[in-house]
């Protein structure tokens, strides 16, 4: 039968398409995942950027007085309505250095133990204030062991392997209470490492791992996709320091190989 206009178009837009199996059709889905793999960390850290800049701005940019504000002049001298970005985030900068600055000379220390004096008599007050002033200390002191080494547990039952961060030695009635020496472990949860659990588990079932806190925490949060490369020597490779077996006890006999009842 003679080819109709519609079978010519027909033919011709399939021979002008590419199949679903076409290499060029492969290319642009594998260009297309690149670009999502690279816009997509850069758009949500943009967008968690200005969402922190527009809260900071919203909180403290009302605050400051009109013949102060820049955005004053903008309006003014420009005709532009207009507001300068990280006003707030810069004065809340400054803000906590002088704060600082004054609390390292006495008329400084004078007021934070007046200030904490009053608190400790608040009935709510005073717990949460120490539970947050004991929390920021210890994450940001010098000294401290907080979140310095990322180590591999067995959570929750034997056998199974998490990933945890050591936050310091245990004491107190917890490590007295044990014979072993106790170690603190916050294991976080996946993809969100705000929300976790803490552990006090026996140094010896402690295995430390050569990773760095944040490539731990990138793995965390990835669901295990981003896999930090192991740059250990290669002997240390070949050599396993624990298993995913669980033999804390033998296994039952078979019905078969149980011994029977003679009557």
């Amino acid at each position: 039968m003679p080819n109709t206009p519609s079978d010519e178009t027909d033919s011709g837009l399939s021979t002008a398409l590419p199949k679903p199996g076409h290499p060029i059709l492969a290319r642009l889905r594998a260009y297309f995942l690149a670009g999502i793999l690279v816009t997509a960390p850069i758009a949500v850290t943009l967008a968690v950027a200005f969402w922190i800049i527009d809260f900071v701005d919203s909180q403290i940019v009302p605050l400051i007085p009109v013949q102060w504000n820049p955005d004053t002049y903008l309006h003014q001298y420009f005709g532009v309505e207009f507001s300068l970005p990280g006003i707030g985030v810069v004065i809340l900068i400054v803000s906590i250095t002088l704060i600082g600055w004054l609390t390292a000379n006495f008329l400084g220390r004078f007021l934070v133990r007046t200030g904490e004096t009053i608190v400790a008599r608040m009935p709510v007050v005073r717990s949460l204030y120490a539970a947050v002033k004991q929390v920021t200390e210890t994450i940001f002191r010098n000294q401290s062991e907080a979140f310095r080494q990322a180590v591999l547990v067995e959570y929750p039952r034997r056998g199974l392997w998490t990933i945890g961060f050591i936050t310091g030695e245990t004491e107190g009635e917890v490590q007295n209470l044990t014979k072993e020496a106790i170690v603190n472990i916050y294991v976080p949860t996946t993809p969100n490492p705000t929300s976790g659990f803490l552990l006090f588990v026996p140094r010896e079932d402690i295995v430390m791992l050569d990773m760095s806190v944040d490539e731990a925490f990138k793995m965390v949060v990835s669901v295990g996709m981003v896999t930090p490369e192991d740059r250990r020597p290669d002997e240390e490779k070949q050599t396993p320091k624990v298993s995913a077996r669980t033999f804390d006890s033998p296994a039952l006999p078979s019905p078969d190989e149980r011994p029977r009842r003679v009557s």
